[in-house]
């Protein structure tokens, strides 16, 4: 059975890959896992993070996962093998706008075909 899901569910992920192949090929993986109805692909997003102590500067791809509530765990246990980073990032939000076609269109891109 396919589970139901709601306009309330949806969450907007931000995650990182450090170069343009492998975003693409953990968009390609998440999307093709359902776990994601729509990844966006940011390339030349500029990150300035510390790291074991140091200050770093890196070049990398911002991704822009669109999901659900019920999907996150499994995204999360994916993410650290298809972004390549020991920590990646993973922040959750809320997509709070409600009753637009493009929100049922992400919602149905959630199901199993």
């Amino acid at each position: 059975m396919i589970p139901v899901l709601a306009a309330d569910e949806l969450r907007l992920v931000l995650t990182t890959c450090a170069d343009l192949a492998r975003a693409e090929a953990c968009a390609r993986a998440l999307l093709e896992a359902r776990l994601a109805s729509c990844v966006s692909i940011v390339p030349g997003c500029k990150s300035m993070y510390w790291w074991q102590g140091e200050l770093q500067t890196s070049s990398e791809c911002q991704l822009l996962i669109k999901t659900a509530l019920p999907k996150l765990v499994e995204l999360a246990r994916q993410l650290p093998g298809l972004t390549g980073f020991e920590v990646p990032e993973l922040l959750a939000l809320p997509i709070s706008e409600a009753g637009t076609e493009y929100l049922d269109w992400l919602l149905v891109k959630l199901r199993s075909p």
